[in-house]
């Protein structure tokens, strides 16, 4: 069976928040040691889970790393936002009674955008959690939940700040085993707003069925008719979003890559396919537990990320807090758009290059909002990643300052 979302109290109010579900807990005062956004100890966290903490080269990119993989599923899944692989992992851990139960988000019921968090026990129903869901809900307050009803060895697929602090309060849940699928930040914002966004890309936004930005330089749209439209990046109406489209909390994500998963599934690197970093043995035995259902083969690298860095990074200084947008001619843009799937960053050199833009971003939206967090808030490899773009700290903004 399927236990949706409890009642819950409304959650404290907090400055930063993207409602992970921990202050609807029994013990709301466990955010202060359990936030991405209050103090994290990523090295800390990297040893608990994955043995070491994550060393030099890519790693600073994108954390432990066992293997990486380009994915794809042989039949893709019916309804999932890519092939089917995060959907699959936890289902087959289900049929394998490796979990009992899986936490993960659904569509709610009168919104197909909107998520709901779910407790699935049936490796059949996983086939609900397909698809992309954009907005917050509270997927840790299920975990007292879970627990009660008798499940102690579960999975949960999660963005980095609900995995960031179930990995801070994994030790006191009890639990027998505990499988962590995490997928790369999603740069959310409300429902209301991913709304207001569907609606300024179509005069049909309540026929979309599935949006995705592709590594591909597009954004594709799908429709109840079974047709399809792809809109360049540098044709978005991003002018037109309100300047708090996205919160400061997904304006200063530190984990990009969900760096305390088992393993990551996403799509940076994948070039049209899926993107996996298999982190620890978990993750290597989730992966195992597919078998030859899935395809994988070595991530490629094309192109150069320092100019499209760079710009990113100058275009975030001039909008002030605002959505980084890149003034052009209109006459120019087909052109660009023509031109960026074919020179720019494509595979790993894409992904890093998302991760210094992340990276330059939460720097310089800190700095300019909330100063006194930084400190605190933003780990080594967040400097690390910006030093090459002329981005180092100031006085007071690291520890040792």
């Amino acid at each position: 069976m399927t236990l949706t979302t409890p009642d819950f109290a409304a959650p404290a109010p907090r400055g930063l928040c993207t409602d992970c579900g921990v202050s609807r807990m029994k013990d709301p005062t466990a955010c202060g040691t359990a936030c991405q956004f209050i103090k994290p100890d990523y090295p800390a966290l990297e040893a608990q889970v994955h043995g070491r903490p994550s060393g030099a080269a890519d790693e600073v990119f994108f954390g432990v790393t066992q293997a990486m993989y380009r994915a794809a599923m042989n039949l893709p899944a019916e309804g999932a936002q890519w092939t089917g692989i995060t959907t699959g992992l936890a289902q087959d851990l289900l049929e394998r009674g490796r979990v009992d139960a899986v936490l993960c988000m659904v569509p709610d019921d009168n919104d197909r955008w909107a998520p709901r968090p779910a407790i699935i026990t049936e490796p059949a129903e996983m086939a609900q959690a397909r698809g992309m869901r954009m907005g917050y809900a509270p997927l840790l307050a299920l975990l007292e939940p879970a627990v009660s009803a008798g499940h102690k060895r579960i999975a949960v697929i999660g963005i980095p700040c609900q995995i960031y602090a179930l990995r801070a309060l994994e030790a006191k849940l009890g639990l027998e085993r505990l499988y962590v699928i995490g997928t790369p930040c999603s740069d959310n914002t409300t429902t209301e707003n991913f709304h207001g966004f569907l609606g300024r890309l179509t005069d049909a936004p309540n026929t979309v069925t599935y949006l995705e930005f592709r590594a591909d330089y597009h954004v594709e749209l799908r429709f109840e008719d079974g047709s399809q439209e792809l809109i360049p990046f540098l044709k978005l109406p991003l002018s037109d979003l309100p300047r708090d489209f996205f919160p400061l909390t997904c304006r200063t994500c530190v984990d990009y890559t969900n760096r305390l998963a088992d393993i990551t599934v996403g799509y940076m690197a994948g070039e049209g396919d899926q993107w996996l970093i298999v982190r620890n043995a978990r993750g290597a035995e989730m992966l195992d537990g597919l078998g030859d259902t899935v395809q994988l083969s070595a991530p490629g690298t094309r192109g150069k990320r320092a100019g499209a860095v760079k710009g990113f990074i100058e275009n975030t200084r001039l909008a002030a807090g605002g959505l980084p947008l890149r003034r052009m001619p209109n006459w120019l843009r087909p052109l660009m758009a023509w031109l960026q799937p074919r020179i720019g960053p494509r595979g790993m050199e894409f992904a890093k290059a998302r991760l210094e833009m992340k990276a330059a971003e939460t720097i310089l939206h800190l700095r300019r909002e909330e100063p006194a967090k930084m400190k605190n808030m933003v780990p080594a490899h967040v400097w690390d990643l910006s030093k090459p773009y002329g981005l180092s700290p100031e006085p007071g903004e690291t520890k040792d300052t």
